[in-house]
């Protein structure tokens, strides 16, 4: 959500969080990032005749989610930031299903993809709710 940076002033471990300045800041589009890496890896290992089906739809989703966290970044209002953020969301829910077909044909063993999902998951709704209060 927030880049963190460490403060050894504080005794009780807390670290200050600062306001991200661009959505490469964000730990959220961090991890989404680093799930399309992994995706990309994994397609290339998938046989060519996948290419434009299983391939390109994973590839795309997988993409669409770091893509709408960075297009909502700059948006002023709450509702439209939030907005991309669900759109991210869909998208993270649609690679997850795209790896149950790969798993089921044999192209990969999904439960690193999965985890790294679900990591970004529960980041990207807990931004989501983070933009809704009335402090951000």
């Amino acid at each position: 959500m927030f880049q963190k940076t460490g403060d050894s002033s504080q005794d009780s471990g807390e670290r200050m969080r600062l306001p991200a300045r661009n959505f490469q800041d964000l730990v959220v589009w961090r991890k989404a990032h680093q799930f399309v890496l992994s995706v990309y890896d994994l397609t290339v290992k998938s046989p060519g005749t996948e290419i434009y089906g299983l391939t390109s739809q994973l590839t795309r989703s997988a993409v669409s989610i770091a893509a709408n966290i960075a297009d909502g970044f700059r948006k002023k209002g709450k509702s439209d930031k939030v907005g991309f953020l669900n759109i991210a969301q869909a998208s993270l829910e649609e690679s997850r299903y795209y790896l149950i077909p790969a798993k089921d044909l044999g192209y990969c063993e999904p439960l690193p993809k999965l985890d790294q999902l679900e990591k970004v998951s529960k980041i990207l709704d807990a931004y989501s709710k983070s933009i809704l209060t009335p402090d951000f």
